[in-house]
């Protein structure tokens, strides 16, 4: 063969790389998907691609034949405004999720506004739950005062720090405190860019959820994924179109070009239903963890536990079942299990698949076999920064007042005791947690997830962090630096602490920064 054919070969053979702007998300989707069926470049595929193709080809290749892996390739950019912490916490509740949402750290919560559920004729529950909240903000608005005039009395500007700055960083670290006030139902937002699969698992998700603020919020989803985006140039677009009057052959052209509607993902999101398979296990699950626990009281357990593997596969698989449906840790309910027969063990497991469907996915509890399991009992504030770790598989359990909640006490001149107002803290905290118990007591609809809108973000949670050791490492070395939050700072140190007691030889190759050390508040 001649040196000619090698070198007209290698000359076709230049890479080249595209970054695409411009094309629909779905489009774009099916674009890309030609790749596996058609030898055509990204340039010719697009140009003869419409939306109704699009659409045909996803209809084919998505829904009848489960090729869910193109979804992958359809990203889509929400904002979602004026949901409830709670909510948000249960929106992005995603393995597969990037976004950003409003910081407790850096913004004042007082004019956020608070959801208000649906109290029907139980007037007293209404007002209860207003009170309560208000409650909560006046004392939010009383402690980041208090803990603010204290920092500025303890912590002195270096004369190279400029004011605005000095006073921005003692504002944050005082709204870090200040925070564990803000109950569930405060409204927050965020954004978010997610591919068409996470977000029609999510709004599936979503509209399972027994809380009528989320079942809504899944509706929403759906609709601005099928319906008309929001342009951000149709204005300019408009504006330019009506330039163009006196020639009305152009105008449309460019009208069409500039101004057309666009839906980002009206095919891929539109069957999107509640996931009944969900829906019937963890009713199945709820039933079986109270079988299983009835009369035995939650154990007390640390702030972090390192669970050791001791167990089958097959034990991990049941426990962490019923720990999904339960508020006990998970060694306690790992050991009962074990203790159980293998044909008991093995009839929990299929609770959790008994139910699924064609296409579902098995639950998050079949996410097992890491070699690390961190039983983790923390305040929700604190939980929603942990939450972000998403290399990490999570089972939380439900929102309850039965653990408790934290009071932030920290040896960083940064808490309650040296502004002097623990017992107000503790007073507002406590009163929540009764006016909670009381709604949830109500007649109100759905009275028991409307109460734990009132609870505060000083409320413990328990989840369990599965990960591998590179993810264990990252987390302490990250979550225990100076410039952090003291609650995941704290977590983040137990973590280490955990590792260096069952796995010592692997812990001196963490970065960690002792908690126990004064650090240096002005340190962002």
């Amino acid at each position: 063969m001649s040196s000619q054919y090698f070198v007209s070969a290698g000359a076709r053979n230049q890479t080249e790389v595209l970054a695409v702007h411009g094309a629909d998300p779905e489009v774009l989707a099916y674009a890309m998907a030609k790749y596996s069926r058609s030898s055509l470049s990204m340039r010719e595929s697009l140009s003869e691609i419409s939306a109704q193709r699009a659409e045909q080809f996803l209809n084919t290749f998505y829904f009848q034949y489960g090729h869910r892996s193109i979804a992958d390739l359809a990203h889509i950019a929400f904002a979602v405004e004026r949901l409830s912490l709670m909510a948000a916490i249960v929106l992005v509740d995603e393995q597969r999720w990037d976004g950003q949402e409003r910081s407790t750290r850096y913004q004042n919560f007082l004019k956020s506004g608070w959801y208000f559920p649906d109290f029907a004729e139980d007037t007293a529950s209404a007002e209860l739950y207003a009170g309560t909240v208000k409650g909560l903000f006046a004392a939010y608005e009383r402690t980041t005062a208090a803990v603010l005039d204290s920092l500025r009395q303890h912590v002195a500007r270096p004369e190279a720090m400029k004011p605005e700055a000095y006073e921005r960083t003692l504002k944050a670290r005082a709204f870090d405190v200040a925070r564990y006030l803000l109950p569930l139902a405060t409204n927050t937002s965020l954004g978010q860019i997610v591919n068409a699969r996470t977000l029609e698992t999510q709004v599936s998700r979503l509209l399972s959820h027994p809380a009528a603020e989320v079942r809504d919020l899944g509706q929403k989803l759906r609709e601005a994924a099928t319906g008309p985006a929001w342009n951000v140039n149709a204005q300019a677009g408009a504006a330019f179109v009506a330039k163009l009057a006196a020639d009305p052959e152009l105008a449309a052209e460019a009208a069409n070009l500039l101004t057309r509607e666009v839906r980002t993902a009206p095919t891929l999101v539109k069957y999107a239903e509640p996931n009944q398979y969900a829906i019937q296990t963890q009713a199945e699950l709820a039933r079986a963890a109270d079988e299983l626990l009835a009369g035995i009281p939650i154990a007390q357990a640390p702030v972090v536990d390192l669970v050791e593997r001791t167990e089958t596969l097959e034990v991990e698989l049941a426990a962490t079942l019923l720990y999904s449906a339960s508020h006990h840790p998970y060694r306690q309910i790992r050991d009962l299990i074990a203790a159980l027969p293998a044909a008991r063990v093995a009839e929990i497991i299929e609770l959790g698949l008994h139910h699924r469907g064609r296409h579902d996915e098995s639950l998050r509890a079949f996410h097992a076999g890491a070699g690390l399991r961190f039983d983790i009992l923390m305040d929700i504030g604190g939980f929603r920064d942990m939450h972000r770790h998403r290399r990490s598989t999570q089972i939380l359990q439900g929102f309850t007042a039965l653990h408790g909640y934290e009071t932030p006490e920290t040896g960083d001149v940064a808490g309650l005791a040296q502004a002097g107002i623990v017992a107000d803290y503790q007073a507002a905290v406590e009163a929540a947690h009764a006016a909670s118990a009381r709604i949830a007591n109500g007649s109100a609809p759905d009275a028991a997830q409307s109460a734990l809108y009132l609870l505060p973000l000083a409320t413990r949670i328990r989840c369990l962090f599965k990960m591998d050791f590179a993810e264990a490492q990252y987390i302490s070395e990250l979550r225990s630096a100076p410039a952090g939050h003291f609650s995941y700072r704290r977590v983040a140190w137990e973590m280490y602490l955990a590792i260096q007691r069952q796995h010592p030889a692997l812990a001196k190759h963490i970065r960690v920064t002792d908690f126990t050390q004064p650090i240096d508040l002005l340190q962002r």
